[in-house]
């Protein structure tokens, strides 16, 4: 046991002082094993790559910076897109990457240059191992030039070969090997994908935060025939072929009233507890906006940003909005922690009532919402008029990465907006 050389111990005092020394050097040493500086980590680009399958890797690529604060702060890129993370906490040579308003985080260990450690998401108990490493800008390795450019619009069909196919439409710019775009769905999109054309071959990635997706194509005049990754838990065929007439159908004509139903009426709990039901009073003789969602889908999230937006430029007391969260967190204090914390980051000022737990099936939320003829996608919005009568149903959201669509949605929103408040 290492003792104290300031104790009254007469047997200290009459030590030679060579040997006085030792013990006060090393209490020094420990002291100083106990304030040593943390660990750090290179500040700059990196790359990472996260294992989807046996012989398939999904890069990504961030900006690791620090703040005026000395935090480290991640900005990770895909195409236009730039999301900033801000919860990194580091003990010893380990770190965790807390993703903004998503459950999912990064774990691993780490030298000056290196990461190796897994993306998880708890409530679905899924691990996808990752690696990174810094100073490489490139997302995907190029060993060959272009020989197709994939500019343009794409006929899409994903799990074609399954008895559950569905359509989307591809829309990508193409400049030398680099390309960016997306698949449009039905439901919304794919995100902002990156990546490249390398010889004949087609290679796009995102990681959002919550979605890890990675898409192949081999390249043939005006057809794709590729594998969708989505984790290292789902993979999905799909076919192209370009076709710059096509179109999915309407997104206000896929959800819809079920016959026998002139209305529509729900009774979830807030935050604390309190039932909240559309035919309270405070949404009487209010347009109402009910918003079916999830605090785990990127989807839902550009929806709510745009949601919180169009109240701050247009404040009315005459409109409402109410979002009805399905959540897949397995335990009612996990699904409010989502709730809350989706508040805090994005401000959210509109009630968010928790309508599920345990599961984001869309068959469990139509047996909460019978009147509905099927909850195709989260989100899905619902324009109520000042009389409770249902105006509209708008399945799916075209977020930013649309483009165009997008816009083309902003512009019919306020549209449809400004014809019911004036009513």
């Amino acid at each position: 046991m290492l003792r104290n050389p300031f104790a009254s111990d007469t047997r200290v005092r009459f030590f030679p002082m060579r040997k006085q020394l030792i013990p006060i050097l090393l209490l020094m040493g420990v002291v100083s094993c106990e304030t040593k500086a943390e660990k750090e980590l290179l500040l700059g680009k990196w790359r990472a790559e996260m294992k989807v399958a046996d012989d398939h890797q999904l890069p990504f690529t961030f900006t690791l910076s620090k703040n005026s604060e000395d935090h480290y702060l991640i900005d990770i890129q895909n195409a236009q897109e730039v999301i900033r993370v801000d919860e990194i906490a580091i003990t010893g040579d380990s770190i965790r990457i807390n993703m903004p308003v998503f459950e999912g985080y990064i774990t691993a260990t780490f030298t000056d240059s290196t990461l190796t450690g897994e993306f998880v998401k708890e409530s679905l108990d899924r691990y996808v191992p990752l690696k990174a490493k810094y100073g490489i800008e490139e997302r995907f390795e190029v060993k060959d030039g272009a020989r197709y450019d994939v500019s343009g619009v794409w006929e899409t069909n994903f799990d074609f070969d399954t008895e559950n196919p569905y359509p989307a439409k591809g829309i990508f710019d193409q400049k030398g090997n680099k390309v960016t775009g997306t698949f449009r769905t039905k439901t919304g999109d794919y995100r902002y994908l990156e990546g490249v054309v390398d010889g004949d071959s087609l290679k796009l990635s995102t990681f959002d935060g919550a979605h890890v997706f990675l898409f192949t194509a081999k390249l043939k005049d005006s057809i794709m025939d590729g594998k969708f990754y989505s984790g290292n838990h789902s993979v999905e065929n799909f076919e192209a072929r370009r076709n710059a007439d096509f179109e999915l159908p309407d997104a206000n004509t896929l959800t819809y009233l079920k016959e026998g139903y002139t209305s529509f009426d729900f009774t979830f709990p807030d935050e604390d507890g309190n039932p909240v039901s559309l035919s309270d009073p405070s949404f009487t003789d209010k347009v109402v906006l009910v918003q079916i969602m999830g605090t785990w889908c990127p989807n839902c999230l550009d929806e709510t940003h745009f949601y919180v937006d169009y109240l701050k430029n247009n404040p009315t007391s005459d409109l409402k909005i109410v979002a009805l969260a399905f959540e897949y967190a397995k335990t009612e204090e996990k699904a409010l922690e989502g709730i809350r914390r989706l508040r805090e980051r994005v401000g959210v000022g509109y009630p968010i009532l928790l309508a599920q737990i345990g599961t984001s099936s869309k068959t469990k939320a139509n047996e909460k919402l019978p009147m509905l003829n099927h909850v195709l996608s989260y989100p899905t919005t619902l324009y109520i008029d000042k009389q409770g009568e249902v105006r509209k149903i708008h399945t799916g959201f075209n977020g930013p990465a649309t483009g165009a669509k997008h816009e083309e949605f902003k512009k019919e929103f306020a549209i449809t907006l400004d014809q019911l408040l004036k009513e």
